[in-house]
């Protein structure tokens, strides 16, 4: 297996040195001018800080705990508002996929494609995805060591990936819990650069019954101490109206509150850049 030193997200490097980028944007898809106002309001401030953006947003979410919550448009209206986004803005997307099926389609709008953790060990779907020739951000999921995900780039690099990402977003401890072990990303670092899931790493699934809870007041906290770790990049989920959002209402992070958040993280990297 041949390590992913540095990955790239249609000329944003990521790992390996370069600057500390962001993932982000809302969980899923609520409305087209919803979606094109949050990609606006989040290259802004990233524009104003000097921080790499790749705008992110689920287009169908297949693992809502209930099947009345709401998923999203779907994957041909959902690519066609990741596409507006991306010619719009000028900014690289990403999204989830689910089934194999779906690549092809995904992979000829996202600049990055998504595994979600629950299916970071289906063969078919990684497979899918490295044939497609983007970038594969893979989340880790919560019931793997760190070391277990060496399988993951394994399969990736054997179809021909070798531009791919990495995500910690915690490891289950008991029911509705997730804890976080900060080693995991030094460890992950042996097969790519990784990234931070500060907003998903705040919830607790499946805690609110037909819904995930969550704690967002520790989204700056552990994101902080995922900087200070050496993560190559955070992802978060932003909502301008958090409790109003369609999906992770419990840990989506306010809008409001991402300037100044990541001003600390930026100061943070480049105190442990400096060492």
């Amino acid at each position: 297996m041949t390590r992913c030193v540095q990955a790239d997200i249609s000329g944003i490097p990521i790992g390996n040195g370069a600057r500390l980028a962001l993932i982000a944007g809302p969980c899923v898809i609520e409305s087209k001018s919803h979606t094109q106002r949050l990609a606006e309001s989040i290259k802004g401030i990233c524009g104003e800080l000097g921080i790499p953006f790749v705008f992110k947003a689920s287009f169908d979410k297949a693992n809502r705990s209930s099947i009345a919550s709401f998923r999203g448009p779907g994957i041909d209206q959902g690519l066609s508002i990741l596409q507006h986004v991306k010619e719009s803005l000028d900014v690289p997307v990403v999204s989830d996929i689910h089934e194999s099926g779906q690549a092809h389609a995904a992979g000829e709008v996202l600049d990055c494609i998504q595994i979600p953790a629950f299916l970071c060990r289906q063969t078919d779907l990684l497979a899918a995805a490295a044939a497609t020739g983007r970038c594969v951000n893979v989340k880790k999921g919560q019931f793997l060591s760190p070391e277990e995900m060496s399988n993951v780039a394994g399969k990736l690099t054997e179809c021909g990936c070798s531009n791919f990402l990495m995500t910690e977003r915690g490891t289950f401890f008991g029911y509705h819990r997730l804890v976080n072990d900060m080693t995991a990303l030094a460890r992950m670092k042996a097969f790519a650069p990784v990234v931070y899931d500060a907003t998903h790493s705040c919830q607790l699934p499946g805690g609110s019954g037909t819904m995930s809870g969550g704690n967002r007041e520790f989204t700056p906290m552990l994101a902080a101490a995922a900087v200070a770790a050496g993560a190559d990049a955070i992802f978060m989920e932003v909502h301008d109206k958090p409790d109003e959002a369609k999906s992770d209402p419990a840990t989506v992070f306010p809008l409001d509150g991402l300037r100044e958040l990541l001003i600390k993280l930026i100061r943070l990297g480049e105190a442990v850049r400096d060492g």
